[in-house]
């Protein structure tokens, strides 16, 4: 995939926490945001930070993506995404454990999932080539995970995120279960908010992923 032009869009680090890398069956932990951005990028997920001083918290979502359109314009091109929208979740959102029960068991994606994180915090799990690594993200967090990759995503104890995501194709973000079972070995740790939530089972993955 071609580079973001950078006369086009500047990321600028934020003063929010970083993300949290962890590897739980290596005991091992990694907060720098270099190191961060190595590890993930030698299993091929982009990992960035950009500002979040464009607009205020309360803004709209026609506020963000006129905001960020440099942005949302450079991940187009460098993706081939062709929209991008705002996704805005929080504990009042109706049958929200309906919709984490789709994401936080083990799937692929028939496309990238993208998003750009600006309020609340999650965690998203990628099984690759054997391993199991756990990506707290919070405001300021840009993830780009390849389609195909096997992940399972959930929400931290606030049970809120509001991000930008970029789209090829809304059908491609369809989860397709592995039905592995290797996400049941893992359990949510958030070392911003935390999570003590139980997981939610899902009786329509079956029915989802056909």
């Amino acid at each position: 995939m071609p580079a973001a032009d950078a006369a086009t869009v500047t990321l600028t680090a934020t003063e929010e926490p970083v993300a949290v890398l962890r590897f739980p069956n290596e005991d091992r932990m990694i907060e720098a945001e270099p190191e961060i951005r190595f590890a993930l990028g030698e299993m091929g997920i982009d990992y960035e930070r950009w500002s979040l001083d464009r607009v205020p918290a309360d803004c709209s979502a026609d506020e963000v993506l006129a905001a960020y359109a440099a942005e949302i314009a450079a991940m187009k091109q460098r993706g081939g995404y062709v929209t991008a929208d705002v996704i805005d979740v929080n504990p009042q959102t109706p049958n929200l454990d309906v919709m984490l029960a789709k994401f936080d068991k083990e799937h692929t994606h028939d496309e990238d999932e993208v998003r750009f994180i600006l309020a609340g915090r999650g965690i998203f799990f990628l099984h690759i080539g054997g391993r199991v690594a756990s990506v707290e993200v919070g405001p300021g967090d840009m993830l780009r995970v390849p389609r195909g990759t096997t992940h399972w995503f959930t929400l931290c104890e606030d049970r809120r995120i509001r991000a930008i995501r970029w789209f090829q194709d809304t059908a491609g973000w369809t989860p397709h279960y592995t039905d592995s079972g290797v996400d049941r070995g893992y359990q949510p740790l958030c070392f911003g908010p935390a999570y003590f939530g139980e997981r939610v089972e899902n009786p329509f993955s079956k029915t989802l992923s056909a």
